[in-house]
Parts: C-alpha cells; sequence; structure tokens
C-alpha cells in the first residue's frame, strides 16, 4: 500500500478487513467483477491491499454473506451471477389489466425469478410524519396501512408499506387481509381514483431493526429507502407507499425524455 494511499485511509475508521470488502463490493457493483468471474486470488488480494491472510478472509466472508459471491476454503471466489438486480418503477406504474396479476409479479418473472409476496398486515395505524403530510392528513389522523415482504426465488427483497386514505380505503377490499387480483392501483381505478402521477423520494439509510430482520439483511450496510406518492385526478394524494430493499443488491433506474 503506497503512501499516498496511506494518507487516504488514514481518516477510515473501519477495520482493513471492511475496507478491502468494500473496495471489492464496489468493483462487483460497478460490473468491474463481472458476474461469473472469479475474484483475483488470495495471493495477489494480499498484495494488493498489504494483507495478512486472514485478514483477506474475514473481507471474503463479508461479501458472502451478502449473497455477492460464492467459494468455499480452498476453492476460487467467484462474482455470482445475480449480483444485483436493476428496478426500473416506471414498469410498475401503471395498474394491471383486468385479471392480470400484480405488475410487480408479472415484471419479476421476465428477469427469469421466481416472484411472490406475502401480506403481513393490514390495520389501521399513525403513519410516519412524512407519509401523513403526504397523504395531506390532519395531525394525529389515522390511515389504512397494508404490509408485505417481497420475495424472488424465496428470498427477502423489500419491505413495502402502503398507506391510505381511510375515506378512499373504508368499505373496500383494501381493508380487507388479502391479496388483491392486479393490486391496489387497479382497484383504485376501479373505485374512480384512477393513479395519474406517482412522485419517488429515495434515500439511503442504515436499515432499522425491523428492516434488517424482516430483510435478513448481513450487516448494517445502507437500505434504499423509496417514499413514493401517487396521486388521482386533481392532484388528489391516493396511496402512500414507503419501499425499503438491500441497497448493496438493487439499483434504481430512471429515465428521463429531453423536453
Amino acid at each position: 500500500m503506497n503512501v499516498h494511499t496511506t494518507d487516504m485511509y488514514s481518516s477510515d475508521r473501519r477495520s482493513l478487513h471492511e475496507r478491502i470488502a468494500a473496495d471489492l463490493r464496489n468493483e462487483i457493483m460497478s460490473g468491474d467483477l463481472a458476474p461469473g468471474s472469479p475474484l483475483p486470488s488470495t495471493a495477489q488480494l494480499k498484495a494488493r491491499f498489504d494483507a495478512a491472510n486472514a485478514t483477506i478472509q474475514k473481507a471474503l466472508q463479508i461479501l458472502k454473506d451478502e449473497r455477492l459471491v460464492v467459494g468455499r476454503a480452498g476453492a476460487s471466489v467467484t462474482v455470482r451471477e445475480h449480483r444485483q438486480q436493476t428496478v426500473r418503477p416506471a414498469a410498475y406504474m401503471a395498474p394491471a389489466a383486468p385479471g392480470e396479476p400484480y405488475r410487480w409479479l408479472t415484471e419479476a418473472t421476465k428477469l427469469g425469478t421466481r416472484a411472490r409476496s406475502t401480506l403481513l398486515d393490514v390495520t389501521e395505524v399513525r403513519p410516519p410524519a412524512d407519509v401523513s403530510a403526504a397523504l395531506r392528513l390532519a395531525d394525529h389522523e389515522p390511515a389504512l396501512l397494508r404490509y408485505q415482504v417481497l420475495f424472488l426465488d424465496d428470498e427477502p427483497i423489500e419491505q413495502v408499506k402502503s398507506y391510505y386514505p381511510l375515506a378512499i380505503a373504508r368499505g373496500t377490499a383494501i381493508t380487507e387481509k388479502r391479496k388483491i387480483r392486479g393490486g391496489t392501483p387497479a382497484l383504485l381505478a376501479e373505485l374512480g381514483f384512477p393513479p395519474r402521477l406517482s412522485t419517488d423520494r429515495v434515500s439511503a439509510r442504515v436499515p432499522t431493526q425491523e428492516e434488517y430482520r424482516t430483510l435478513k439483511l448481513p450487516s448494517d450496510l445502507p437500505v434504499l429507502r423509496t417514499l413514493r406518492v401517487v396521486c388521482s385526478d386533481h392532484n388528489q394524494p391516493i396511496e402512500v407507499t414507503v419501499m425499503v430493499k438491500a441497497g448493496h443488491l438493487y439499483e434504481l433506474e430512471y429515465e428521463f425524455a429531453p423536453e
């Protein structure tokens, strides 16, 4: 490790094996280490990072725990074929056609994965402050919560909490603890509240205890939190969803056309 690199790391309080894992993680996620390709040998990594064998092995174990690489002691370590998924929110915006599955399930199947969702709860709650503001609720006014977890190939990949104004939800299938064919966007359209505009606010943060357990995260790596506000005619908010997914396994892709 040269002098410049040493200076660069002087303010990094992480242990050496965590720093090594971070550099390799970046190369995996950027594609410099392609899916299916082997990582540099232990000898090469020891020379590159001026680290002991035990330190290199601890770094590789972090990446294994994060499901970014696969391998075992005495064998080469390779980048997983499905190292990172690209999520395109625009593909999920329109309601599903009558009789069709929820659009997220349809899009996930196109990637060759087995997708499913588990509905954990449907209840009236006092929503978080940012959700309450987005729904334009009065102070302490409750909303209806539909809480589910999405799975790909039996791995939990996203925690989804959707909130609805009680004035819209009460007396409808939204309040029932069962899946809605085509998803709530299709039902809202049937109720006279067609989704017209969706706005996403995306942030990265350390996972909460609930998110850590639900998503079976390997460490306190940041999660991606998306606050999605869906409005109908006259800019009326009809749904606010908080989606949380592992930041090291997923990226969001948005397309913008020049005006």
